[in-house]
């Protein structure tokens, strides 16, 4: 298996259509072509929501808070396959995970690269021990969802875009529904 660097990306149109695909680097390279991604939050039962501070390593993004997971779906893998492996991939566990809404965002991610994506966001809840893969993640913790947008609002440098428009929609569909 390819690194997850190395892989190929799924290339779309602003309706999730496929019509290609492309080198990963590549495809956020170059004036970023919009690809398939997904977003994972996981929360616990007290309602805080898992938070992963990306690696030195990464190729984007290095030291940013950011969602419980996100990624890439493999050529030929479900959204929801590919949330299941990198969860596992991540953080050593897995738990049922429900798609809840998609959006389009686009973003310069430093490094000559920009995020353009197509996003997938995917909700779980799981209590037990998690076991951070140090190639991926260099800090976790457990947040409050409120104050956690209140630290977004006040250090958006400290983030990823994605987990921050993630979020503030998760909890606006959730205010809908209470």
């Amino acid at each position: 298996m390819p690194s997850d660097e190395q892989i190929d990306v799924i290339l779309v149109d602003d309706k999730d259509n496929q019509i290609g695909t492309m080198e990963k680097i590549a495809a956020h390279s170059n004036g970023a072509r919009l690809h398939r991604a997904f977003s994972i939050f996981v929360f616990n039962s007290n309602g805080e929501t898992l938070l992963q501070r990306r690696a030195m390593g990464k190729y984007h993004s290095k030291g940013f808070w950011s969602n419980t997971c996100c990624s890439h779906p493999y050529v030929g893998e479900s959204n929801a396959d590919a949330a299941h492996r990198r969860l596992k991939e991540e953080f050593g566990f897995d738990c049922k995970l429900d798609e809840k809404f998609s959006f389009i965002y686009r973003t310069d991610v430093g490094e000559g690269l920009t995020e353009h994506e197509f996003d997938h966001v995917f909700t779980g809840t799981y209590d037990g021990d998690v076991s951070p893969n140090p190639e991926e993640i260099m800090d976790y913790k457990w947040a409050d969802p409120i104050e956690l947008i209140r630290d977004m609002d006040q250090n958006p440098k400290s983030y990823t875009l994605w987990s921050m428009i993630g979020l503030e929609r998760i909890l606006r569909e959730r205010e809908k529904h209470n």
